[in-house]
């Protein structure tokens, strides 16, 4: 029989990577109402003491440390250290990640290099550091963030999008690698969420019209509006939850519609 306590967070420890704001501090937030005991790093001291700040306003206690997420020794001492201080990670979210719209020809291979190593080098990292206490344990929980990239293709992002179309299938093999040790990892494909970094593609233009940008994603989402954090907490919440424990290596797209829609006629 179901029973809604299979959503339930309630005594898991939850490592959401990046989280110091914007996606995966709204999911850390939902984690935290759920139960969890949230764990968060970023990149250095002032994004980590911004976090702390957040969470603090948010009522919820959460553990923060600075890590790069492509030095895999860090992320060793990181993981160890979250072992020893708070306990062995339940439920890691793969959140850090960096986009550069860059087109192709005038992208440098080092930049391409970089947007790969910290946006699919980075989860792979992470998760080879949590994935032996979860064996240990019994039971894990994955998600790796993806993206509409993951699928699509568009103009400037080729390195983002080659970073998350292989995230995709690096979710898929940790599935199939791990599925045995009850580990079980998916993805969250987000369509264009209303954030503070996308603040400027929203604005209303002084002749009054919506940004040029604004009016191409509302015109290719069947639910004419852009996504928000919160959109995303649900979906969060169930894929860490034990309510999903026979999903494995799926990628949930919260995104309105869009891969579903081919697009008004002209």
């Amino acid at each position: 029989m179901f029973e809604m306590s299979k959503f339930s967070l309630e005594g898991k420890i939850a490592l959401i990577t990046g989280a110091s704001y914007g996606i995966g501090f709204a999911i850390a937030t939902a984690y935290a109402k759920a139960g969890a005991t949230i764990v968060f790093n970023d990149i250095n001291e002032a994004l980590v003491e911004k976090g702390m700040e957040a969470y603090k306003a948010e009522g919820i206690e959460a553990h923060g440390y600075v890590c790069d997420v492509t030095n895999e020794d860090a992320v060793n001492e990181l993981v160890a250290k979250v072992e020893k201080e708070v306990g062995t990670i339940d439920i890691l979210v793969n959140n850090a990640g960096i986009i550069k719209r860059i087109p192709m020809l005038e992208m440098s291979a080092k930049d391409f290099r970089q947007v790969i190593d910290i946006d699919l080098n980075g989860p792979f990292i992470v998760s080879k550091a949590v994935i032996p206490g979860m064996i240990k344990k019994g039971h894990g929980k994955i998600i790796n963030i993806c993206s509409m990239m993951s699928e699509l293709g568009r103009e400037t992002v080729s390195a983002y999008a080659a970073a998350k179309g292989g995230l995709k299938m690096l979710t898929r093999n940790i599935c199939s690698e791990f599925g045995e040790h009850n580990i079980q990892c998916n993805g969250i494909g987000p369509g264009y969420i209303a954030t503070p970094q996308t603040a400027p593609l929203r604005e209303i233009q002084p002749d009054g019209s919506r940004h040029p940008f604004d009016q191409f994603i509302i015109a290719k989402t069947p639910a004419a509006r852009w996504g928000t954090p919160d959109d995303l907490m649900g979906p969060a919440v169930f894929l860490a939850s034990d309510a999903s424990d026979f999903v494995n290596g799926h990628v949930l797209y919260v995104d309105g519609g869009i891969l579903a829609y081919i697009g008004k006629q002209p």
